[in-house]
């Protein structure tokens, strides 16, 4: 049997961060996932995907992400139920989250970026290309390819 989920979307919000009575951390968000497709008046729509993910992960997770964030997901789908204050049954499908990636460079580190070029006068030099050969032949015999 296989349950894997495998999600690229955006943070409708900041990560909510709690910690279990024992400690342990877990972070809830809602990832918006565009559709491939567009509706009829041309727009494309989303689907809004309850996910949850634990421990160091979550703390991490928390950290390095913010509302609009472009996160990579990897995990499972879980169904769960439980009974409100009110006595009825309620139902929540979620992904729990094994694995994210960051997909894009945090605003602070590119702003960090353009002042520290703009204050430098250096220039960097261009690395040179070692098998830049300006259309030489290389002069190579049959007995030294490896095949």
């Amino acid at each position: 049997m296989i349950n894997r989920v495998i999600l690229i979307g955006r943070l409708t919000k900041d990560p909510d961060l709690k910690y279990t009575s024992s400690g342990a951390a877990v972070g809830s968000f809602n990832l918006a996932v565009n559709r491939q497709f567009t509706n009829a008046n041309g727009d494309r729509e989303a689907d809004f995907i309850n996910c949850v993910i634990w421990r160091k992960s979550a703390e991490n997770f928390a950290n390095f992400t913010h509302k609009g964030s472009l996160v990579g997901i990897d995990g499972r789908l879980q169904t769960r139920n439980y009974e409100n204050k009110q006595g009825q049954r309620i139902y929540v499908t979620e992904v729990v989250v094994d694995n994210f990636s960051l997909l894009e460079k945090r605003a602070s580190d590119n702003s960090n970026a353009n002042q520290t070029q703009a204050g430098s006068n250096q220039t960097q030099s261009k690395p040179t290309d070692p098998f830049e050969g300006k259309g030489q032949a290389v002069d190579i015999s049959d007995d030294d390819l490896p095949f």
